[in-house]
């Protein structure tokens, strides 16, 4: 499971020309799904999203997390994430979940969030989505487990 951490002064998801998940100050949060991937390697990576120290804090230093700045998070699905790149022109997904897996492990790790945090907001699954954000810094991170 991988994800992709942006810190954002605004991000949204749109499908079909309609919103349907914003935040204002926060993270957005691309999440690739592979193949072994487990509800125990979902709940390690979203108490990681959730702890994750890159917002400032008063002297400047990254040491808050997300839900010590009140921030949102955005979560999107992004099977591009666990292509593999290493060879050739032409990306891999041969490591990517099936879509019924990949969907599952999604919808566990967004609910796992929402247990533990109330400011989630999401894309949908699968969907032909636009998403644009604003990043602060930039600052950018990639988690993986």
């Amino acid at each position: 499971m991988k994800a992709l951490l942006q810190r954002v002064s605004q991000a949204q998801v749109d499908v079909n020309a309609q919103v349907v998940g914003a935040i204002d100050h926060g993270l957005l949060v691309l999440l690739g799904v592979e193949q072994q991937d487990t509800t125990t390697i979902a709940e390690k990576l979203a108490e990681k999203v959730l702890h994750y120290r890159l917002f400032s804090d008063d002297v400047g230093k990254m040491n808050l997390n997300v839900q010590q700045v009140n921030g949102g998070i955005l979560v999107v699905s992004q099977f591009t994430l666990v292509a593999d790149t290493k060879k050739g022109l032409r990306p891999s997904f041969s490591s990517g979940a099936s879509p019924e897996h990949g969907e599952a492990m999604y919808d566990y790790f967004v609910n796992y969030l929402r247990q533990r945090y109330p400011q989630i907001a999401t894309g949908i699954y699968a969907a032909d989505m636009q998403v644009s954000l604003t990043n602060d810094g930039p600052v950018t991170f990639m988690l993986e487990f």
